[in-house]
């Protein structure tokens, strides 16, 4: 019987991998609204913010927070833009600078078994859990974990832990997977009067 339900057990995990492979191979585009959660190393320190979601394959995304401050993150296949409407600044960077080991590589990007090592993870909090290792060993230093989380074949949640230990959670909620997406929601044009800092 243990066998069994041990059994049981890795074929669910193993489920989680094989939805992540089919997430990034037939999901071309989508959108979601999501809350991000990021907790200190010592976890005495919780932020929380929120917003919206939308890439196109391959490598266009935009991230709009919401809340508790505008902020627009948008790759273009070429660059990715940051916009702080408060600070009234923008920085932008190639992408192949910029993307890395990153949630958005993961979920927008093109090459997933290329850029990643896959392995099941032990189901949590109600989900089926993947770790996404990084194969290329600079991207691995500023990465501690990155795993992807599924209920069942839906994506929903990504956790980051950076170099520094500061873990980051994405949830994600009412996940649309191929939608159509009008092509300037991933193009950035600075507004008037804002600062541009090219890193």
């Amino acid at each position: 019987m243990a066998a069994v339900l041990v059994l049981a057990a890795s074929t669910v995990r193993a489920d989680a991998v094989e939805a992540l492979r089919e997430f990034a191979r037939d999901a071309k585009s989508g959108r979601a609204s999501f809350t991000q959660v990021v907790t200190s190393p010592d976890g005495a320190k919780k932020k929380t913010s929120s917003g919206s979601f939308e890439f196109a394959r391959p490598n266009r995304f935009r991230f709009a927070y919401s809340k508790p401050f505008e902020q627009v993150i948008v790759a273009d296949g070429q660059k990715v833009w940051i916009y702080d409407a408060d600070l009234q600044q923008a920085s932008v960077r190639a992408m192949d600078k910029a993307l890395g080991a990153t949630p958005a590589a993961l979920l927008a990007g093109d090459s997933l078994e290329k850029d990643f090592e896959l392995k099941a993870l032990p189901s949590a909090e109600g989900l089926d859990w993947v770790q996404a290792a990084p194969r290329r060993k600079d991207d691995a230093a500023n990465l501690q974990s990155l795993k992807v989380g599924f209920k069942g074949k839906a994506l929903a949640a990504i956790e980051l832990v950076d170099g520094f230990g500061q873990r980051s959670l994405l949830s994600f909620k009412d996940l649309a997977t191929n939608a159509t997406l009008a092509p300037d929601h991933f193009r950035f044009v600075p507004p008037k009067g804002v600062d541009v800092l090219t890193q």
